[in-house]
Order: structure tokens, then sequence, then C-alpha cells
């Protein structure tokens, strides 16, 4: 292996608890319902994708747009206190800096949220490339995210290894031609490696590169 691509939200910085705290608040305000689990059907997709599947409807262009402009916003007021990053991704990220391994950010966020979250956890200058929703046209499950990343890292989609909480986003990682390991930040292991992830871990403490790229 020869490049690392990172999703952020659940495995660069742990927004889990905001991000369904959000969700829960925009289904309140519509008068909605909350059902148990339903937030996980909007684990790694992109806002305006999400809406949909939560609300378990059609909705137009325009209805999504403004849901998503909505739940953003009640996401940005829950998050102002800061968010954490993951358990020992600061020492693993900078110890591929230091190795000089590649690295990108590949994430269904918008360009703003990952520059604040980042910039917030001590991370950004770690990543040489970062592709947000707003580059591409199609969310995860579709692998535009991750193809992108390997292009912009100069890096063949064999050789990269994605590092993801979702099971849309490991999907997407599989459909690229990658690796993928999971982060048990959103779901169980055994979910992950359902999905096609090559092994899960917990968070990224005592985790080796090199023990990675000779696995």
């Amino acid at each position: 292996m020869s490049a690392a691509i990172f999703d952020m939200d659940g495995v660069l910085v742990d927004t889990g608890a905001n991000h369904r705290a959000a969700w829960e608040a925009l289904l309140d305000e519509l008068g909605l319902p909350a059902r148990v689990d339903a937030w996980r059907c909007t684990i790694g997709r992109p806002a305006e994708e999400a809406v949909p599947l939560l609300l378990g409807r059609d909705v137009s262009d325009y209805e999504a747009w403004q849901l998503a402009r909505r739940k953003r916003a009640l996401y940005l007021d829950l998050s102002q206190r800061g968010t954490p990053a993951v358990a020992g991704v600061r020492a693993f990220v900078a110890e591929l800096a230091r190795q000089g391994v590649p690295r990108a950010v590949g994430t269904s966020a918008s360009h703003q949220d990952v520059g604040r979250l980042l910039a917030g956890a001590g991370l950004r200058q770690h990543f040489q490339v970062v592709v947000t929703a707003e580059d591409v046209t199609l969310g995860k499950p579709d692998p535009e995210v991750w193809i992108l990343a390997a292009r912009r890292l100069r890096a063949r989609a064999e050789t990269c290894v994605v590092f993801e909480d979702s099971l849309v986003g490991i999907e997407a990682a599989r459909r690229a031609g990658m690796r993928a390991i999971g982060v048990c930040t959103s779901y169980p292991a055994d979910e992950l490696r359902a999905a096609g992830a090559d092994r899960a871990i917990d968070d990224f403490e005592g985790l080796e590169w090199s023990a990675l790229a000779t696995a």
C-alpha cells in the first residue's frame, strides 16, 4: 500500500453525537417522531441525499437542499464547543507524514465544515489533498470521492487504503478498487467487515502503517 485516504466524520474527528442530535432536532422541527437508529441511513452520505432516506419519502431537490441546510445549521450550533479527534489519529497521521506516505481526506461534508473541523482537531496541515461534497457529483456509495482523491494524490487505486466508518463509504472504496479499514465509531466490526472492510479497528491507538502496508 502506498497512499492513505481518510473519511472525516467518525474517522478523523468524532462528530457522530452532534450529527445524530442535529438530525433528531430536524425531525422534531418537522413534527416527525425520531425512529430508533433512523440516523444510521444518513452516515457517510451528503445531507441532501440523506434527507429523503431519513424522511422515508421522495422530496424535491429544493426541499432536500432546504432541509440539508437547516440540518447543517443545527449541527454547527451543537458543535460550537469543538469536536475531538478520534483517539490516536493525530499520532498516526503525523507518523504517515514523517514517512512520506501520501495522505488525503475524502468526505461527504462541505468544504466549510472540513476546514473548520480539521483545523480545530489540529489535523489540516497533515493532508495534501482534501475532497469535499462540492468536488463530486455523486455521494457515497458512488466511488467518485475516493477515485478523485487518489487521482489528486497521483496514486493508483489499487495501492490506496481507505479509512472509513460508514457502510456506504466502505462500499464506495471497494467499488473504487481500494482496500478499506473500518473504524468502529458508527457501526460494529461485523457490519463493517460484511460491507467489505479488510479489517476493523476501534480507533488508531497503536496502529502502525507498516503492518497495514504488508498485510
